[in-house]
């Protein structure tokens, strides 16, 4: 049924019909008049792109003649009889050329004429149309459309599809579908696509039986699919100061956002295939764990690997130089950092004091501290890239100690003591001679005389005038922790020297000495006379410690007459 029609001088009729190169079309048609009219006879003609006859339209057909333009002689017939209002018109034998629009005029006699203004838009194809859904996902069943047009009564189409063998779970089926009066053959293909199948093409051919007639169309598949990362590299390790560059190649569709990140921060990321992270010039900095994240409209994925940056140790740090009292409990701490994790080693004097494998800090306790560990250390850190030191002090205060080397020498007329102590702080020393109840220290350098030699002080006491037998010194040394008192043991200087020269020698060095000494004693003599006038003897005379109270003079004159008596006898 072609349905009713709208009032009086009107007409109905496919708005678009298609039919296949050099098949046919059958343009479904039915017109109406007045009712008050009633001809006798009824004529129509068709007309090609335009419903006015002053222009000279071209006829396709004419019910009253055969006359009809050239391009369609022994093309067109009417297959609707114009009394029961049915305009129906068959093309065949279509070619490209008679694509346009057709317009149907009713001739009623007289006046009765009319052109419609309604009309068909004819399109000549050669191939079908293949129609698939505005989104196609992967692992989703999803149906593609072959439209074949069916508009010819006198041949039929036979369709079927090509190059879907790789599909997954594919099937086919056939309908007919009809839009005012426009026939269509469809033939479903239904699949679940996967992510393989994107950019596959699929085709649907069309022939006729009895006929060398092939028409064909190809689709290609469009399947959105989550991105998939096809390469990334793998964890690595480099040297510090290298270049490294970190390939990530994804699969997705559409296209995804590639991005790299360190931990949590984006480091650089473009809507892309593939994405490479240069990095140069390294540093123990951008150590850690990198990813790679591909996210598109329908999901994402990541892969991430690990960096490592291999260096040499820093430069130790230790917990400030040390400063410690004998006796009490050190912790000192050398740490630094390095990849892979160093060997620290704690030298002192190029002695190995501690040592500690494959760890970042090392600890030296030394539960009771002496003296003798005062001195400077080395803090080394070593791995295969490198090595790096540092020195630090470890100062040790302690009580004062006194040296061996402390003593007194005496000789006929001199005794020179000398007391050596060590501490720290400094010791502050004093000579003590209980028997004199005197006490002399470096302030009076008359006798005494003092150097300092890192934490030893060494003082010499010099003493003249004939050694007291019952003469003892004490040296004393004393700082901020303690006094330390020893007697000082003497050594005759005269003994060992004989001892040392020999009979011999003792009896050529004596007369030596006698001869020096009658010398000397003789000078003396006649200074002391040419001075005496301006000789004022002092109040208080300088402390000479002797055996005896004699003053050096009377010492000097004794000994000179004794001794040069000897020599004349």
């Amino acid at each position: 049924s072609l349905g009713a029609v709208a009032g009086p001088w009107s007409a109905w009729m496919p708005q678009n019909i298609a039919a296949f190169e050099g098949t046919c079309v059958a343009i479904p048609c039915r017109f109406d008049y007045p009712d008050e009219l009633r001809p006798s006879a009824i004529h129509g003609i068709w007309y090609f792109n335009s419903p006015y006859p002053k222009n000279y339209p071209p006829v396709v057909y004419k019910s009253r003649t055969n006359v009809v333009h050239e391009s369609f002689q022994g093309r067109t017939r009417l297959l609707g009889d114009l009394y029961l209002r049915n305009c129906t018109l068959q093309i065949n034998r279509l070619s490209p050329e008679l694509t346009g629009k057709y317009y149907f005029r009713g001739d009623l006699g007289g006046y009765n004429q009319y052109t419609y203004s309604e009309h068909s838009n004819l399109e000549i194809i050669n191939k079908p149309t293949i129609v698939s859904p505005s989104e196609v996902l992967a692992e989703s069943e999803v149906e593609l459309r072959c439209l074949v047009p069916d508009n010819c009564p006198e041949m039929k189409p036979i369709v079927t599809w090509m190059k879907h063998e790789g599909l997954e779970e594919h099937s086919v089926y056939g309908l007919v579908e009809e839009e005012a009066r426009s026939w269509t053959l469809v033939s479903l293909l239904k699949f679940t696509p996967s992510r393989e199948n994107n950019g596959h093409e699929v085709g649907c051919k069309v022939t006729y039986t009895n006929t060398t007639f092939e028409f064909d169309g190809f689709a290609t598949l469009d399947i959105k699919y989550t991105p998939r990362i096809l390469e990334v590299n793998s964890s690595v390790e480099i040297i510090e100061a290298s270049q490294v560059l970190l390939v990530c190649m994804v699969d997705s569709n559409p296209l995804a956002l590639i991005t790299w990140l360190r931990e949590d921060v984006v480091l650089l990321e473009e809507l892309a295939t593939n994405l490479t992270l240069q990095l140069d010039n390294v540093t123990y900095t951008q150590d850690g764990i990198y990813t790679c994240l591909a996210e598109n409209l329908y999901g994402k994925e990541n892969r991430s690997l690990a960096l490592t940056v291999m260096y040499a140790p820093w430069k130790p740090s230790v917990n400030a130089s040390v400063v410690a009292v004998e006796g009490e409990p050190v912790t000192i701490l050398c740490s630094t950092q390095s990849n892979p994790e160093p060997i620290i080693t704690i030298f002192k004097e190029k002695k190995i004091v501690a040592t500690v494998i494959y760890e970042n800090q090392l600890v030296l306790e030394i539960p009771v501290v002496s003296h003798e560990d005062d001195g400077e250390y080395w803090c080394m850190a070593e791995n295969q890239y490198g090595q790096r030191g540092s020195a630090f002090n470890l100062t040790v205060e302690f009580a004062p100690l006194i040296l061996l080397e402390s003593k007194c020498t005496a000789a006929r007329d001199t005794v020179q003591c000398v007391c050596a102590a060590k501490s720290n702080p400094e010791p502050v020393i004093t000579f003590e001679l209980p028997a004199r109840n005197v006490t002399v220290n470096e302030t009076d350098r008359e006798f005494v005389y003092s150097q300092k030699t890192g934490y030893t002080v060494t003082s010499i006491l010099t003493l003249r005038g004939e050694v007291d037998s019952q003469l003892y010194i004490v040296c004393a040394a004393r700082n901020v922790y303690g006094t330390k008192h020893q007697q000082l043991q003497f050594h005759h200087s005269n003994s060992l020297m004989w001892a040392k020269v020999g009979p011999v020698g003792a009896v050529v060095a004596f007369a030596i000495l006698i001869a020096v000494v009658c010398y000397v004693s003789q000078t003396r003599k006649k200074k002391n006379m040419n001075e005496s006038s301006s000789f004022i003897q002092t109040e208080n005379p300088p402390v000479v410690f002797s055996g005896d109270y004699r003053t050096q003079g009377g010492l000097e004159k004794s000994e000179s007459k004794e001794i040069c008596s000897l020599e004349s006898h």
